[in-house]
């Protein structure tokens, strides 16, 4: 069977319908939504799948949005039509079938039953076997630079089928909608279609390959590649002749300056960065990531909107901000910051709690009911002097009063409408196995 009709099976279709579905997101340029692809494809179905069989399809233009970086850039994100992320992932699931048979195995993004766990723990293997200088990869502006012409070569070797090609060529040169106006695309894959995400691990497979001849010893996820050697000099060596390389046969420029040589202890990969704990490497999350973890949590934590909203609602957010983030850097050692992100948060808690009862009055009452309820033992004259303290909120509850009446317990376990605060030491242990 030729591979365009493999595509256009209806069962392909079908899985590619849902699959969108699912994944949801907004709107393309034509302002479709997702809720209502189901009646225009049941409208249009034979309309559209003999469009593509005699090649008189067109794509819609991506519509251009930017989300902000962790270094205060923008990443741009390119987001077709509705029917166009059903077709791309139609063309994207038979051409993944293919292609994960010959693709590397020290290759881990956006492929199936793998992850950057496992990148970081082929890391980890690397070096402790010796492995311990890094070549660390940058290739600029990856998703922007993939040559169209280079990826259907590519492509073709594999691809035998000159309509699914011209279709995938459409895509690759849909254009780009941008304030209403529409700018054509020479180079790159935009990030926001399945297809993208294919076509990127199928280019750069082009790099594992040259990798794994040459016996180095690497991992890559999407298009942060490190590689590892035994020296200094190696690894100065491989870094010249690996960025050479990509500019040669890919046509990819190598971002100088954040492309180099470093020691483990230097190197900054998916989030992560590496230490020695005794004779072992392990890896931490970096200073950057907790810090942004922290400032999510501050923004949402802002009195004047935090004060406004129930506190169940309030905790059950916090919850998943700070789950998401362990389920994600789990694999690290982090037991520590675990332990003051707690305190950190509680405190945090702590002043929305106080400011939500306001007044003096309202305060004192309160406290002193909680603490005859769990017999704390304060005087309400200690209690009294809290309550009328004149200092500002995040001081007021950080006094010892409101820290052992508002206690750990109480707001893990007693905090009304079932809502109970994450101890993030407790969840990160028992996801580590402790």
């Amino acid at each position: 069977m030729e591979l365009m009709e493999v595509i256009l099976s209806k069962e392909n279709l079908n899985r590619a319908y849902r699959k969108v579905v699912s994944n949801k997101g907004a709107s393309g340029v034509d302002g479709v939504t997702v809720e209502e692809l189901g009646g225009y494809i049941r409208e249009n179905k034979d309309k559209i799948v003999t469009s593509i069989r005699n090649r008189t399809y067109m794509p819609k233009p991506i519509r251009r949005v930017y989300i902000p970086k962790d270094n205060g850039k923008q990443r741009p994100l390119g987001i077709p039509t509705a029917l166009d992320r059903t077709i791309q992932q139609a063309v994207a699931q038979p051409i993944s079938d293919i292609y994960e048979e010959i693709f590397s195995e020290y290759s881990y993004g956006f492929r199936p039953g793998r992850s950057c766990h496992d990148a970081i723990r082929q890391a980890l293997c690397y070096l402790n076997d010796g492995y311990e200088w890094v070549v660390d990869i940058d290739i600029e502006q990856f998703f922007d630079r993939v040559n169209h012409d280079k990826l259907i070569q590519i492509l073709r070797e594999q691809v035998n089928d000159s309509t699914t090609l011209n279709l995938i060529r459409k895509y690759l040169k849909a254009g780009v909608m941008e304030k209403g106006l529409e700018k054509a695309t020479i180079t790159g894959v935009p990030q926001g279609g399945p297809l993208s995400v294919v076509c990127s691990n199928i280019y750069l497979d082009k790099l594992d390959k040259e990798l794994e001849q040459r016996g180095l010893r690497f991992t890559r996820y999407a298009d942060d590649v490190l590689i590892f050697t035994k020296s200094e000099m190696a690894a100065n060596r491989v870094m010249k002749s690996i960025c050479s390389w990509l500019e040669r046969k890919l046509f990819l420029k190598v971002n100088a300056t954040k492309t180099k040589v470093v020691r483990p202890t230097r190197s900054k990969y998916l989030g992560f960065t590496f230490l020695k704990n005794g004779s072992e490497w392990k890896v931490r999350p970096t200073n950057e990531k907790k810090k942004k973890l922290k400032k999510k949590l501050s923004e949402y934590l802002k009195r004047g909107k935090a004060v406004a909203r129930p506190l169940a609602i309030t905790i059950k957010r916090v919850n998943e901000i700070v789950r998401g983030w362990i389920n994600y850097f789990r694999i690290g050692m982090m037991k520590l910051f675990m332990e003051e992100l707690g305190e950190w948060l509680r405190h945090k808690i702590r002043v929305v709690i106080l400011k939500q009862w306001k007044r003096p009055k309202t305060i004192y009452r309160n406290l002193c009911y909680l603490n005859w309820k769990y017999k704390n033992g304060f005087s309400q004259e200690e209690i009294f002097k809290v309550a009328n303290s004149r200092l500002g909120w995040y001081r007021k509850s950080g006094m010892n009063v409101v820290n052992f009446i508002v206690s750990k317990d109480l707001l893990e376990n007693r905090i009304k409408d079932g809502a109970g605060l994450l101890n993030p030491l407790s969840y990160y242990l028992v996801k580590v196995g402790i």
